[in-house]
C-alpha cells in the first residue's frame, strides 16, 4: 500500500510534511521514517498442565443456578434470575392464556418488574415454551427420585412409564399444545426444538437404566424421540379424561419401534431407520417433508 503522503501529488503534500521529509539528513532515515518498525515477535511461554487449568478455570462464568420446590432443575438456556423469576411466575398463567405474551406479561408483573421487562425476551413466546419444556424434564427426574419407577421393571417397561409421565404433565396445557407446537415448527425455532426434544429422550433413556454405548444408541434415542413427539399431536386431539387413546397409541409406537429394532443388524439399515425417524418426526410437527 503506498504511503498516504507520498501518493499525492506533491503541491498538496502540507508544508509540514514537505519540511520534515526534506530535513532528513540521508536516505536511511528517512526510509526509518517511513517504514513502520519492525519488531521482534517474543516466543510464546510455555505453560505447564496444571497453570492452564487454573487460567482456564478462571475463564469459566458460572451463573447461580435456580431452585425451587415447583421447578426442580434450571433450564439449560442460560437464563438469568430475573428471566428466571418472570418465566417461573408466567407458568401458571399458560392454562389460561396459552403460550403468549399475555401470559409473558402477567409473569412480568407477579414477578414485581415492570411491563417493559418483557423486552428482556427477544424470542418472547418462544422463551416460554423452552422454559416450560426444561422445567417439565426436571420434574421428570423429581419424579423418578420420588420412587416413579419400578425397580424391578425392564428398560422398555420404564422408558413407556416415563413417556406416560411426561405426557401427563401437558394435561393441563393441552388445548394450548397445538400453538406451541406450530411455534416449535418455524424455520428459526426447529434447532433449539429439537434440541430440547433429544435432550428429553436423553433423560428418558438414561432415567430407564438404557446403558447402551453402541449403534443402537442413535436409533434409540431418536425412536423415543419420535413416539413422544407424535404422541403429543395425538394428546391435543385425544378428548377422553382417562388419557386412553394417547397411551393406546404411545403403546402401540413402542412395540413398532421395539420389533424394527430386534431387526437391525447392520449400519445401512441402522442409518435407514434413523433416517425415516427423522422424517417422521418432522411430520409430526407439521413441517412439509
Amino acid at each position: 500500500m503506498a504511503h498516504p503522503i507520498l501518493s499525492r501529488p506533491l503541491f498538496l503534500t502540507p508544508r509540514r510534511s514537505l519540511i520534515s521529509l526534506s530535513s532528513c539528513p540521508s536516505k536511511s532515515r528517512r526510509l526509518h521514517l517511513l517504514c513502520p518498525a519492525i519488531t521482534t515477535p517474543t516466543p510464546p511461554t510455555t505453560k505447564t498442565p496444571r497453570q492452564r487449568q487454573s487460567l482456564s478455570r478462571k475463564g469459566e462464568l458460572h451463573p447461580r443456578p435456580y431452585h425451587s420446590q415447583h421447578h426442580p432443575d434450571p433450564p439449560v438456556h442460560g437464563y438469568t434470575n430475573s428471566q428466571t423469576a418472570i418465566l417461573s411466575a408466567a407458568l401458571h398463567h399458560i392454562p389460561r392464556h396459552g403460550f403468549t405474551r399475555d401470559a409473558l406479561t402477567l409473569g412480568v408483573r407477579d414477578a414485581g418488574f415492570l411491563d417493559v421487562s418483557i423486552q428482556l425476551f427477544p424470542r418472547a413466546e418462544f422463551d416460554l415454551i423452552l422454559f416450560w419444556l426444561a422445567s417439565r424434564r426436571g420434574l421428570l427426574r423429581a419424579s423418578v427420585d420420588d420412587g416413579l419407577l419400578d425397580s424391578n421393571g425392564s428398560v422398555d417397561e420404564k422408558i413407556k412409564v416415563l413417556i406416560l409421565e411426561r405426557l401427563r404433565m401437558n394435561l393441563e396445557v393441552r388445548h394450548q399444545w397445538q400453538d406451541a407446537l406450530a411455534l416449535m415448527s418455524l424455520p428459526s425455532n426447529i434447532p433449539l426444538s429439537l434440541s430440547e426434544l433429544h435432550a428429553l429422550s436423553d433423560d428418558i433413556l438414561h432415567l430407564a437404566g438404557d446403558r447402551s454405548v453402541d449403534q443402537s444408541w442413535y436409533t434409540r434415542r431418536l425412536a423415543v424421540s419420535a413416539v413422544y413427539a407424535s404422541a403429543e399431536v395425538v394428546m391435543t386431539r385425544d378428548s377422553g379424561s382417562d388419557f386412553a387413546t394417547t397411551e393406546a397409541f404411545v403403546d402401540r409406537r413402542l412395540e413398532d419401534t421395539k420389533a424394527i429394532g430386534d431387526k437391525l443388524s447392520c449400519m445401512k439399515q441402522c442409518l435407514g431407520f434413523m433416517g425415516s425417524t427423522a422424517v417422521g418426526l418432522g411430520r409430526s410437527w407439521g413441517l412439509k417433508i
